[in-house]
């Protein structure tokens, strides 16, 4: 039996979701077409890109996109069918007569920070093959705070000036902000670089969620800009307890992890909110990946992990176990690069272009050159204080501003009243809500 080509090719990716930095989508397109890795490493900025040349396809994202794609059959010929979402694809194979044919276990996520080629045969099914295109290097920095800090926030700052570079600079900015320490840092970042550039920062809001007027994030963003002469940036978004609805995050996000569904639904009701107030407001900016990037994530909460296993594996959080491991979903990918849509989704669905600058592949390379087994000798406190240090200190170096830092917290955790439980605890709550609003 003849191996048949793949003849058709449906891209429903909407390129204006890309936040390229550093070139034009023609130009990163053909970066993706050498297939060679240090080419496509040269693109700064969030994206998902797909190439077709021949029979052969190259697909490529960062962690702020994310990318599906479905081989469907057909007598007449396969059909590749590539995706921000599982609803996406399920709908075109309606269209196409395909329908019987989907299942969401079938897709297929592009892993983050690899170049995923795929020589299209129909018959036997192309086995993908997976290059990586991002390889930071580890423990490449001294164990001076004040210069790693330096290095973190200058390349943040570096990044939000190329973003800013392609904003018209009456368009007004958004920060998803809870006074923690990434979305704090970023803020006073973006504060100061948009001082810097002699723009008003008036043009500048921190964003702040709570559920019926409570919630330890209003006290906690209030203090923080208040302590820096800056409440005037503060604006809440306040919803009734009615708004956090894990059914709709569920199937925004086509998951079933509570943490991220949790988040998600947060977001969902903070983007929600903001566009009710502003109906042409278009950009936001958040925290997410920070976290990630300084392994500030309680170890003891998840069995899967100990301190050994996150400071020794790269990008661990960002990437979960890799496209290697075992444990390595295709349906979802892992770490970050699956739990990202937490954030990517809500600003999606309601219209906004969201940035996640923690998440750039640049800012991610500084972080990955810290070496935190020297900084903590395999501590988790010393691990956990880590991040605040680093990054007070580098917001000082860049701005001269030393901003509050704050013990952390989920997102989730600190929109409504501490003594109330807006989300189930029990896992199987959200595997039944994902077998009934996606699955079907």
């Amino acid at each position: 039996m003849h191996a048949v080509p793949v003849e058709r090719v449906v891209n429903l990716l909407d390129p204006a979701t890309n936040v390229l930095l550093n070139m034009s989508h023609d130009e990163a397109l053909a970066c993706l077409a050498s297939g060679r890795a240090e080419e496509v490493r040269k693109i700064d900025g969030q994206f998902a890109l797909l190439h077709k040349q021949g029979i052969t396809i190259r697909m490529a994202r960062t962690l702020g996109r994310p990318m599906r794609y479905f081989l469907a059959k057909q007598a007449a010929g396969p059909t590749l069918i590539v995706a921000e979402r599982m609803d996406q694809i399920r709908d075109r194979l309606n269209e196409l007569g395909l329908g019987d044919q989907f299942h969401p276990s079938y897709t297929r996520m592009v892993p983050a920070h690899h170049v995923l080629e795929l020589t299209l045969v129909g018959c036997p099914d192309p086995r993908p093959s997976t290059t990586r295109f991002f390889t930071p290097q580890r423990n490449q920095w001294g164990t001076d705070l004040t210069d790693i800090g330096r290095r973190y926030i200058g390349t943040l700052a570096q990044e939000l000036d190329h973003w800013l570079d392609q904003i018209d600079p009456r368009e007004p900015l958004g920060v998803l902000f809870s006074g923690g320490i990434d979305s704090g840092a970023l803020f006073v970042t973006l504060y100061h670089r948009l001082m810097q550039r002699g723009t008003a920062p008036q043009r500048l809001k921190a964003f702040t969620l709570s559920v019926d007027e409570q919630g330890t994030d209003i006290a906690q963003a209030r203090d923080f800009l208040d302590q820096l002469d800056l409440g005037l940036f503060l604006e809440v978004i306040d919803v009734p307890e009615a708004a956090i609805d894990i059914r709709e995050a569920v199937r925004l996000t086509e998951d079933y992890k509570p943490l991220d569904v949790q988040a998600a639904a947060a977001g969902i009701a903070l983007c929600r909110g903001i566009r009710e107030r502003y109906p042409d407001w278009r950009y936001l900016v958040d925290g997410d990946g920070g976290d990630e990037n300084l392994k500030d994530y309680p170890i003891e909460a998840n069995p899967e992990l100990t301190i050994r296993s996150v400071l020794n594996n790269l990008m661990l959080y960002q990437e979960g176990w890799g496209v290697n491991a075992v444990k390595h979903s295709q349906t979802y990918s892992g770490g970050q690069s699956r739990g990202h849509v937490r954030t990517f989704a809500p600003a999606r669905h309601f219209g906004f272009q969201g940035f996640s600058p923690y998440s750039l592949p640049n800012v991610i390379e500084v972080a990955e050159g810290i070496p935190f087994i020297e900084l903590t000798d395999w501590d988790h406190q010393r691990l956990y204080t880590l991040k605040g240090e680093i990054v007070r200190r580098g917001i000082e170096e860049l701005t001269g501003i030393t901003m509050p830092v704050f013990e952390k917290r989920r997102f989730q955790e600190g929109i409504g009243n501490p003594a109330a439980s807006l989300f189930p605890q029990e896992e199987r709550v959200y595997r039944r809500l994902f077998e009934e609003l996606v699955v079907g």
